[in-house]
Parts: C-alpha cells; structure tokens; sequence
C-alpha cells in the first residue's frame, strides 16, 4: 500500500488494489470541502493539484512524493520590486535592503553599516585581525571560508567555472561573471565623478580612490599603503618571498597569478588578442592595447615637464629621464 500526502489540503491518498477501490473512494466521498479523485487516476502518472505553479494537465512519471519534493525546493518568497525569488524568507529580507539602501548592522570601530549581519562579522575580523580558516597544504590563513575555498584550487588547478563563449575557466563564480562581461559589453558600474563605467563593482571601488586619493590597506611591515587590497597582497610577498603560482612546464614560480599566465604562453605558444585592424596576435592584452595605438595614433600619455605626448608609459618613463638629467644605463667598457 503506498501513500501520498497532500499537505496543502490535509488529506491522504491511500492506494488500495482495484477490488477494494470502490470501497475506498466512498469512504473518502463525505467531504465536500476537499474533493478527492479516485486513486486509480493517479497511478502510473501523477497530476499535481498542489498549486497554480504546475499545469494542470501535466503529467509527471514519478511517485507523488518525489514530486512532492520539486515543490519544495521551488523559491517561494519573491521581491516585490525586481520578482527576484528566495528559497528562504530571510534571504528575501536581506535582498530587500538592497533596494530600500537599509544597513542595520554597524561596526563599533570605524562605523561602517552593512547589510547582513555576517557581513559584519567579517568586516571585524579587519580590526582585530582574525583569521580563523587555515589552508591544510601551505598554513595560510583567511577571514572567510570562501576564500579558503577559492585558495585551495591554486594547490589542486581546479577551475570549475567556464565561459561558455571562449571556455576560459576560472576559480571563483565572481570571476566568470565579471569575464563574461567582456563578451557582452555590459559595464552596469558607473562612477558619479567621471562617468566611467566598469564590468565589476570592485573596479569602480578601485576606480573611487583616485578621486579621494584614499589608501585604506597598509603593509604591516614597512606602513606602505595601497588603494587596492590585492596590490597589498601581491606587496606582502616582497617581504615573505612567497611565490605561490608555479608554471608547469618549468617548474618557475611567480608572485602574481597573471605572471604565470602569460609565462605560460612562452611554451604553447598562444596569442590571444587578436588586433581587429590587421589581425596580429599578441600574449598580452596590454601590448595589444599599445599596439592599437599605432592604427589610431592615440598618444594618451603626457609629460607633465613639456606637454610632449607618448604612445606608452615605458616610453614617458624613458623621457622624464631627460628632464632630471639621469642616465641610470652604464656601459661596462
């Protein structure tokens, strides 16, 4: 005997062998509030009644209870505002600070508001400096759980999120949405001084800083400061020597995770950006970007000294040297 409960109307459906079905639906007949179809029309398929959701004409090949199950795993708790769905009420409750701009939860040291609670909690571990997740492989510490996690895919090469436009992978989910930008164009993070606008909303926060010329991370070691908090890590390795991102071809180790991406390159040989204009390939997106320069003779870089104008940094770099009459190259003979 198999049963199925249809909690939305508090009744049972209970199956019994064909001989006993008329026996079974008379019983069941003396509620005219909850009308009950006799079971044989259930079985083998089932026509779910448990809402407006599902059709209800559809017939799904699988046992009530299973069925049952997809319901509840459905997001039932929808904003009013943007019809984004939640599976759970405080989920929604938190999304909908988003657009009301509401941050109850203040830091007691700086004054920060956030909007979730754990959110704060992390925030906190800024000042007191607590880094309670721990890397099994290499004992390096974070704040958060989901950058240990993200950690841990540099020691296992695990990059489980791909672009399905160029299959580019990457580590972080952040990260494949941010990349996938750059397919699409979209760039929905604009900033309300200069009116540029940036795939990420880190880009834009990085972006800020260069109109307040604030610094907010600084090297525990030499108080050196920077507007950005991966500049600081890459800054730290200085100090510990750290290489953490290691080629496989030439065992070579590097500081930074781009470094090894485009070392890579030296051994298979790849040339991603492709110049639109006469369709050379270059390792570097930064070299393509010099190169465009000789198509359109943009020369953005000026000399603050003479107003004179260059295609590249390196190339001012060189130029400024004329200015404070230094000659750092010297000719061994």
């Amino acid at each position: 005997m198999c049963t199925s409960q249809q909690s939305s109307l508090g009744v049972s459906l209970v199956c019994y062998p064909t001989d006993n079905l008329q026996h079974s639906v008379q019983t069941l007949k003396g509620s005219n509030k909850h009308p009950v179809k006799p079971v044989a029309q259930l079985h083998p398929g089932y026509t779910c009644n448990m809402n407006s959701e599902c059709e209800q004409s559809s017939t799904v090949q699988q046992s009530p209870l299973v069925h049952q199950r997809a319901h509840k795993e459905k997001k039932p708790y929808k904003c009013p505002e943007c019809n984004k769905c939640f599976r759970k009420r405080g989920a929604l409750v938190s999304h909908e600070r988003t657009h009301m701009g509401e941050k109850p939860y203040k830091c007691s040291e700086c004054n920060k508001c956030f909007k979730q609670r754990i959110y704060l909690v992390t925030h906190e571990r800024i000042h007191t400096g607590v880094r309670p997740y721990k890397c099994p492989e290499c004992s390096k510490c974070f704040k958060q759980g989901s950058h240990l996690i993200c950690h841990k895919r540099t020691h296992m090469g695990e990059r489980p999120y791909k672009c399905p436009e160029c299959n580019k992978c990457f580590r972080e989910r952040g990260a494949l949405v941010g990349h996938e930008r750059t397919h699409t164009g979209e760039k929905p993070y604009k900033c309300p001084e200069c009116n540029k606008c940036f795939t990420e909303r880190s880009g834009l926060a990085n972006h800020k800083r260069t109109h307040t010329g604030e610094r907010p991370y600084k090297c525990p070691e030499c108080n050196k400061c920077f507007r950005e908090k991966s500049s600081l890590v890459i800054h730290e390795r200085t100090h510990t020597g750290e290489r953490p991102y290691k080629c496989l071809e030439c065992n070579k180790c590097f500081r930074r995770r781009g470094t090894q991406v485009r070392h890579e390159r030296t051994h298979t040989g790849e040339r991603p950006y492709k110049c639109p204009e006469c369709n050379k390939c270059f390792r570097e997106s930064s070299v393509l970007a010099n190169h465009k320069r000789t198509h359109t003779g943009e020369r953005p870089y000026k000399c603050p000294e003479c107003s004179k104008d260059f295609k590249t940094t390196s190339n001012l770099r060189v130029h400024l040297l004329i200015h404070k009459e230094k000659k750092p190259y010297k000719c061994p003979e």
